[in-house]
């Protein structure tokens, strides 16, 4: 068995630009873990994107990585606003 270069590129493309995130916002909340993981999934969906449409210019190898770079920021921007919209909670007095 062996893994391909995708999930272990999605993984770091993911954690760049979740802590690119975390350094333009200077904090992240409780959501850290959540933005992580639309970062990282984000990013292989983005490289899987990419090869279908064949047109990022800059690869890793086989690894669409503007691609992956894009449709990652849309995954923090998703988890981003799905936590202003969503309930807020407030501890009890």
């Amino acid at each position: 068995m062996s893994v391909g270069p995708a999930p272990i590129l999605a993984l770091l493309v993911g954690g760049f630009h979740t802590a690119l995130f975390v350094l333009l916002r200077a904090h992240a909340g409780g959501r850290l873990p959540v933005v992580f993981l639309a970062a990282v999934l984000g990013a292989w969906a983005g490289d899987a994107t990419g090869g279908r449409l064949g047109i990022d210019p800059l690869r890793i190898g086989d690894f669409h990585l503007i691609a992956a770079s894009v449709v990652a920021w849309a995954g923090i921007a998703f988890v981003s606003v799905l936590a202003v919209l969503g309930p807020t909670i407030t501890p009890d007095e």
